[in-house]
Formats: C-alpha cells, structure tokens, sequence
C-alpha cells in the first residue's frame, strides 16, 4: 500500500494542470512535529510506501529531516517533484536522509513545450539536470510524463529519453481534470486515443528494460489482459483501496485526482480515517454502476474513480473514457 503526503502548497512553478492549484504556501499546513505523528499513523496503518509530493516537496525547509523520519519508522519514502531543485547537494543530502527514490515530471522532448506547460522558462533543463544529479549521488529516479492531446505522439520518444537519462521507470499521467487541470480538459484524451496509447504503451514496455506505468488509466489491465502480456500489478485503480493522499493541511482524500474529504488527521487520527470512513468502504465493495459494475476485469480495472466523480458526479459510475464497458456481462 502506498499514500502520498502534498507536504505543502508552495511551488516554485505554476503548471497549467497542477491538481492541488499549487503556487503559494496556504495557512495552517503541518508543521514538522504534526508530519511526524502522521508519519507514525501512516506507518502504523500498513503503508509500505510514503510519497512526500506537494506542492513542490523541497520547498520545505525540513523535508529531509521528514524523509529521515520515515525511513526511520520502516516507511520506503519517495518524492514527487519538479525537479528543477534538485541540486548536486539536494541530491545528496535526499539519499543521506534514506529516500529510496525520485519521480520527477518531464512532458516533451522538446524543452519549449515542456516549459510551456510548466509555465517556467527553463525548467526543462533544471529537471533533466536535477535527473543527473540524482544519478550522480546514486539516488534512483523515474519519469513522470502526464499526457495530454499535444504530447501524446511523444510517449515512446519520452520513453526512450528515460532511459538514455538512466531512469529506472517511466510512469505515465492520464490527465483527470480537477484543479487547474479542470480548465484545459478539453485536451485530455477521448475512448479511442485513450485505449490506442494504452496498447502503445504495453507494446514498447516489450522493447525496454525499465518500468512503464500508465496511471489513471486503470483499463490498462484490461487491455494487457486482451493482448496475453503479463503485468506485474495486480489493479489499476488503487484510490480507497491501497492508496490515498493527505493534503497539505490534513485534509483526507482517497485519490490525489477525487476531491472527497474523508476527514482530517487533526481531528481523527489517519488510521482511523483509512479503515472505518464511508467512502473507502463504498470504493472498496467495487460495486460499481453502468458497465464498469458489470464488466468482468472490474476487479483488476476498477475503472478511474476519478474521472467518474468528474464526469457524473458519482465516484461509483461508470468510468467515461473506457471502450469495453463490460459488454460482456460480469
């Protein structure tokens, strides 16, 4: 199981699909002491895996002292970034504290978009060179690539990219469209480009070594299924079921992409929240409606919950860029 911490609402960026609408640093966020007990609920809960994102994590002036605490209590902790902070010394001081790994997001291979995208002059080449400087302290990283209309012709190329820059994964981002993602939704992939990549997609993981992942794109399971390739996971979408993430200032949801508050760990403890709260159990029962309550890889699909909250207002439906739609009957 993994859960994914936004440690903070500042960023150094401002990109046009950013989740969280991150940028300024908001009120009342967890301080370091109230990171640390949430650290030891998260650890206590089962949680094998601790991504501290944001935000942008290493805006924190404590982040490595959090990171230290984790793998201290057993966690495997990693980060979700940028990458343009990512100095020589951040590089080393992040591998000293314990983390295990690094994902950092690149859109294009070609700088100008990608820093369009990101809204950042630049920060194409300080993320590729922050990907050099984890190289160099020995620290593992992977590509996070999130794909939307104009890049997806670029995904195989990216991937190639990754490896060249000695990525150990490339894990690829189905735009969901809530926060600022919510204003260009219109760019996000329909039924036919959606399943088409996802075939892509599992063609070129036969011609490279590192990991490829679509995430948000739970169909891909489906779709290896179909075509007799073996995956080593084991669901698609995991939100409620063995994943969730916790907002800057402590606010529960059960995906980064589904913007339900179950709670906060202010007032109940994180633990708590994971096993007893009424919409985990109600994603976990999978009984789900349309063609995804019906279908026969609804157990290892699960459909994205997400972009069925987005689209129908009811995180059970049906998941509406999905071509199977269980037309066989369960």
């Amino acid at each position: 199981m993994l859960v994914s911490w936004n440690t903070t609402n500042a960023c150094n960026l401002y990109c046009r699909h950013c989740y969280r609408d991150s940028g300024a640093q908001v009120e009342n966020e967890l301080d370091t002491a109230e990171g640390m007990e949430l650290i030891d609920e998260i650890a206590g809960a089962g949680f094998k895996i601790m991504i501290f994102s944001g935000g942008e994590p290493l805006m924190r002036e404590d982040i490595y002292e959090l990171v230290k605490y984790a793998a201290r209590k057993g966690l495997r902790p990693v980060l979700g970034t940028n990458g343009t902070l990512i100095t020589p010394a951040a590089a080393r001081e992040l591998k000293k504290a314990g983390a295990a790994a690094v994902g950092i997001s690149l859109d294009s291979c070609d700088p100008a978009k990608h820093d369009w995208f990101r809204a950042s002059p630049g920060a194409w080449q300080a993320a590729v060179d922050g990907m050099r400087a984890c190289s160099e302290a020995s620290l593992p990283f992977q590509v996070h690539t999130t794909v939307l209309e104009w890049n997806s012709g670029e995904m195989e190329d990216l991937t190639d990219l990754s490896v060249k820059l000695g990525a150990r994964a490339h894990h690829i981002f189905f735009m969901v469209p809530t926060g600022r993602a919510a204003n260009i939704e219109s760019e996000s992939l329909r039924a036919e480009e959606y399943e088409a990549l996802l075939k892509r997609i599992i063609l070129k993981q036969a011609q490279v070594d590192i990991e490829l992942k679509p995430t948000c794109a739970p169909q891909f399971m489906r779709i290896a299924r179909q075509m007799g390739v073996d995956m080593r996971f084991s669901r698609g979408c995991l939100a409620g079921t063995a994943y969730c993430i916790i907002s800057p200032t402590g606010e529960v949801q059960p995906c980064a992409y589904l913007p339900i508050k179950l709670g906060s760990v202010r007032r109940q403890s994180f633990s708590a929240l994971w096993r007893e709260s009424p919409v985990l159990q109600e994603l976990r029962s999978m009984l789900y409606s349309g063609g995804c309550g019906t279908c026969e890889y609804r157990k290892i699909c699960g459909g994205c919950r997400a972009r069925a909250y987005y689209y129908h207002g009811d995180y059970m439906a049906e998941e509406p860029w999905c071509l199977y739609h269980g037309r066989k009957g369960y």
